[in-house]
C-alpha cells in the first residue's frame, strides 16, 4: 500500500464488501488513526510485534464474534 495510510485500504475493502473481516495491525498505539480505523467497523487490532499464536488468537476472536 505505497502511498496509503491504513485508513484508506480499509475504505476501499469496505466499498467492496461491507461486511469484510479486517484486522488492523500496527506498531503504533490505538491513538489517532488506529482508532478512527476501529471506529469506521474494523474488527480487530492487534499490536506488533506479534506471534504466530497471538495473531491465531486474534483471527479466532474476529470469526468468533463476527459470526454470533
Amino acid at each position: 500500500m505505497p502511498g496509503m495510510g491504513g485508513g484508506a485500504p480499509f475504505d476501499c475493502l469496505k466499498e467492496i464488501n461491507p461486511a469484510v473481516k479486517v484486522i488492523l495491525s500496527s506498531g503504533y498505539s490505538l491513538d489517532g488513526e488506529a482508532s478512527l480505523i476501529l471506529e469506521k467497523g474494523c474488527r480487530g487490532f492487534i499490536q506488533k510485534p506479534f506471534g504466530i499464536q497471538e495473531l491465531s488468537k486474534k483471527i479466532r476472536e474476529v470469526l468468533d464474534v463476527s459470526s454470533s
